[in-house]
């Protein structure tokens, strides 16, 4: 109705407002409490959105699950919507190719020869390594008629060997092709290309190809704020395929390791520290059974070792807002032998910017920022807690912006 402010309180706005009422605190009150100025409670209480982090935040100063405050029958407000963006629309029409009653719309009557399984393959590992090295715009170019050769494959071959390798080729393609989506943010269209994923790794009998799948299933519903399921769905498939420790191959460790760091990020996002440390304790018996050794899965989880669940915790610290733990974990990583890829260095990076921002250490935080920037600039451009930090490293910073701090304004598209 004309005039109305109350918020609905199927919305983050009126749940959290229901939250503090039931607590017996005031707007004020519970800004102090969670760090937070007074005008962003008022913004989302009347409606307004914010980052996942803030939303973080506040359920810790009230004491309840991230999660409670959303709700799970309605919209995600915090969404970006990126179902109609045109830029994917190769990949989409890929993906999601429109359906007949008899199958997939097929248009045309073109003659294509007999699929090159090795091509493919070959192709695939290409394209993984474009992915490690920050290189999206031959990921977008490249993946969409990949997707379409991986399905010509799994259609033309009829059982037997090559049918099965064509489905392990189309489930790690599929991999590749949700965390790119989930990178640039669309996350509806990720879900679909790793449910799909899911079920061509069933079919092809390869369990650790399926749990990969779901590890990455993990990040695109963590990126939604779907903590609860993250964590859910992390713990099945780790208590699914948890391994003989004593006789598990390098490939076994690493994926059942990674699912359990992937579910201990979503504990800390859902104000559940203990359960958070509690899947780190069990990551570390993956790690310390690997010993010094790595193990890896290109399409998917990309690679774990001892390092995997250090950084974890440096980013469950920075999650908790605690900067003097996620510096001091990260100088003693900094003196360790720990070899990272370039999208894993970043976001340890930013967690180290996100610390010194906290403790109003603004040109530390900037001169992070920069470094990341310089060396991976199309990473960072994806990174919505990126330009949180810039700004918060900003306010603890002199009136007149240096050089470095104005190229990153620039950069963030922040005035």
């Amino acid at each position: 109705m004309p005039g109305r402010t109350e918020t609905s309180p199927s919305l983050p706005g009126g749940r959290l407002r229901d939250v503090r009422l039931s607590k017996g605190l005031t707007q004020e009150g519970l800004a102090e409490r969670a760090g937070l100025s007074l005008g962003v409670v008022k913004k989302i209480e009347r409606g307004g959105s914010a980052r996942l982090e803030t939303y973080h935040a506040l359920a810790r100063a009230l004491g309840v699950r991230t999660s409670a405050l959303f709700d799970p029958s309605g919209p995600h407000a915090t969404r970006r919507d990126d179902r109609d963006k045109l830029d994917l629309m190769p990949l989409r029409q890929a993906i999601a190719p429109p359906m007949t009653v008899t199958g997939r719309l097929v248009s045309g009557d073109t003659v294509e020869p007999e699929p090159d399984l090795h091509g493919l393959r070959r192709t695939a590992t290409a394209l993984a390594s474009s992915y490690y090295s920050d290189d999206y715009a031959a990921l977008a170019g490249l993946l969409p008629a990949l997707v379409r050769s991986a399905r010509t494959a799994v259609d033309h071959f009829d059982g037997g060997p090559q049918h099965t390798e064509a489905l392990r080729i189309r489930a790690d393609v599929l991999q590749m092709a949700g965390r790119y989506l989930t990178q640039v943010r669309a996350y509806d269209l990720a879900h679909i290309a790793l449910r799909d994923a899911v079920t061509d790794a069933v079919a092809a009998a390869d369990r650790t190809a399926a749990a990969s799948a779901v590890y990455l299933q993990g990040w695109t519903l963590i990126r939604q704020g779907r903590l609860d399921e993250t964590e859910q769905l992390a713990i099945a498939t780790a208590d699914d395929i948890e391994p003989r420790i004593s006789r598990a191959t390098r490939v076994e460790l690493g994926v059942w390791g990674r699912l359990l760091v992937r579910g201990s990020s979503a504990a800390a996002r859902n104000n559940r520290p203990d359960e958070a440390r509690e899947m780190l304790r069990l990551a570390r018996t993956a790690g310390a059974a690997l010993g010094g050794g790595t193990a890896a899965h290109p399409y998917g989880w990309g690679k774990f070792n001892w390092s995997t669940v250090a950084l974890q915790a440096v980013e469950n610290h920075a999650v908790g807002r605690r900067p003097d733990r996620v510096l001091g974990l990260s100088t003693r990583l900094a003196a360790a032998p720990v070899t990272m890829t370039s999208n894993t260095l970043q976001r340890h990076r930013l967690d180290v910017a996100q610390a010194h921002a906290m403790l109003g250490q603004g040109k530390q935080a900037t001169d992070v920022l920069a470094q990341i920037h310089d060396e991976a600039p199309e990473w960072l451009r994806h990174q919505q807690m990126a330009e949180s930090v810039f700004q918060e490293a900003l306010r603890s910073s002199g009136r007149s912006l240096t050089r470095q701090q104005r190229e990153l304004a620039g950069f963030f598209g922040v005035a």
